[in-house]
């Protein structure tokens, strides 16, 4: 709930435990077993930054965020807890907050669509689970790509190019190092098996806009809900679309230092998956863009179960941390727990280890950054309830959501527009075109001339050229000529024909006008040589 100008988040006895906004790009942890009242936080703290006026994404794992499009029920249960923190002086009432749903599959929300391009190789080889070798493949094809002016949208562009800069491997690679067939194929192999489960539907166009995301409601901030209850069956597609957004972001946001309240708050749920089985390459760009993010005004929450399932670089970096509950019925997890309650500023009115593994269902520890930036004391926190509905929705309930969303026009119609795919099929219908051979006529099967009905007219029939004997010298002569002669003008097309093309079109172009020119080369002198 947001109140006196902060995130008003519980209780602790009589003092009301909040997040300061200035502080709120500091980033967060929400942590704790499942079932111990994440998912209200999460709920509470979004609903809060909302009405701050700041715009909050979320990804809904399991769908019980969606409830926060329409306002809450008053059950006997909500009573009871309004008049526990009492809520009723506070201001507290019933809600629903401005949510936009999406969804990669174009299911369950707006249809969220990147490009390929956009994706980048370092992130689409995690996607297609490709080792460092592949991976170093596909950031060659895409440089090959950039370096041509070729557009990768979809997956279909970028089969076509690894395709094509397989078959030219040999021009290619003195410039951009060894492109090895077999890697070429296993790429090519991944895309096929990422196609059948659904690519086809998220890379294309219309991209998203990130600019979207910052519409505003009034006086509130807008919530972007993810829906991921089909896409956290590929956990690896999952965070990597999520981390994919926070690049986004990254890279979109002009940098603007220390606000009073951020711009948007990113909640990444699920966090675990991130991290797990990451290259270095991969958690160096996480690191960065955690570090990096907060001057662009940006706050990123990590939601998972334990503190260790976040790397200690990363977790030095999230300033307000919320713990719920963790269990400690082994000795790893005891020693778990012994961790997270060792990265609190302790409380000497009672133990954090004990007070962990007791807390109840809706109570967390919480310590965050005051006005100074210094974290506070742990405090032993009763979370608040939510002010909108809690569970799901109906599909119907949904589908009106969905429909009446003014970005529903903008994003419910695809289309695919020339780019590498249609550029390399025209090309390739040009060179065949220009390769096939003029057939040679067979003298000796002309049908007689046509005769005149005056005898003055007529024309003799023409008489077949006689050709050398196959065994005889003046036969294997005139085939080393013709052949030499061949040979020469191929080679002599070709480099004209590269001249040409490298001034039209880059590499591609002289590839391409190569092999024209040599074709064209060769069927004049074919001309010449007939017989």
């Amino acid at each position: 709930m947001y109140s006196d100008n902060k995130i008003w988040l519980g209780v602790s006895g009589d003092e009301k435990v909040s997040i300061f906004p200035g502080m709120a790009n500091r980033h967060g942890l929400i942590a704790g077993a499942t079932g111990t009242g994440k998912t209200v936080t999460l709920k509470v703290l979004a609903e809060s930054f909302s009405d701050a006026g700041v715009p909050v994404f979320m990804a809904d794992v399991k769908g019980d965020l969606a409830g926060m499009c329409l306002p809450g029920e008053n059950t006997e249960d909500m009573q009871k807890r309004i008049a526990r923190f009492g809520l009723d002086k506070a201001g507290f009432s019933y809600k629903s907050y401005p949510t936009t749903f999406w969804d990669v599959f174009g299911e369950n929300g707006l249809n969220l669509r990147t490009t390929v391009s956009e994706m980048g190789p370092l992130l689409l080889g995690r996607i297609l689970d490709l080792n460092d070798t592949q991976t170093d493949v596909l950031t060659v094809v895409f440089k090959i790509a950039d370096d041509e002016n070729l557009l990768l949208i979809d997956t279909k562009d970028l089969k076509a190019m690894l395709q094509y800069v397989s078959e030219n491997a040999s021009e290619y690679g003195p410039e951009y190092g060894n492109i090895a067939k077999a890697s070429v194929n296993a790429i090519i192999r991944s895309i096929v098996a990422l196609e059948t489960e659904g690519a086809d539907k998220f890379f294309g166009e219309p991209a998203l806009s990130i600019a979207d995301w910052f519409i505003q409601n009034g006086s509130q901030g807008g919530i972007q809900i993810l829906d991921c209850q089909k896409l956290i069956h590929t956990p690896n597609m999952y965070s990597t679309f999520m981390l994919w957004m926070m690049s986004e972001l990254f890279e979109t946001l002009p940098e603007v230092g220390d606000l009073e309240k951020p711009r948007m708050v990113f909640f990444f749920d699920e966090a675990h998956l991130l991290f797990k089985g990451a290259s270095k390459a991969l958690l160096s760009k996480i690191e960065q863009v955690v570090k990096l993010i907060r001057s662009k005004g940006v706050g990123i929450y990590f939601i998972t179960q334990s503190p260790k399932d976040v790397p200690d670089d990363v977790l030095a970096q999230l300033g307000n941390k919320i713990q719920h509950a963790l269990h400690a019925y082994t000795p790893t997890e005891q020693k778990a727990v012994k961790a997270a309650a060792q990265s609190f500023r302790e409380n000497r009115y009672f133990d954090t280890y004990e007070a962990l593994i007791n807390l109840g269902i809706g109570e967390a520890l919480v310590s965050v950054l005051d006005e100074k930036g210094v974290p506070t004391v742990v405090q032993r926190t009763s979370i608040l309830p939510p002010q909108s509905r809690m569970g799901a929705i109906d599909d119907s309930e949904r589908d009106r959501q969905i429909k009446n969303n003014m970005l529903y026009s903008r994003y419910n119609d695809e289309f695919d527009r020339d780019s590498a795919y249609e550029f390399l099929q025209r090309q390739k219908g040009m060179a065949d075109a220009d390769a096939v051979p003029v057939p040679a006529t067979d003298q000796s099967q002309q049908a007689p001339a046509v005769q005149s009905a005056d005898p003055a007219q007529q024309k003799p029939a023409k008489t077949p050229k006689a050709k050398p004997d196959k065994n005889s010298a003046e036969y294997h002569m005139q085939k080393a000529v013709k052949s030499t002669a061949k040979t020469t003008a191929g080679t002599v097309g070709r480099e004209v024909g590269k001249s040409i093309g490298s001034s039209i079109g880059g590499k591609f172009g002289k590839t391409l006008g190569g092999n024209v020119g040599a074709s064209i080369g060769r069927g004049i002198m074919g001309v010449f040589f007939r017989g």
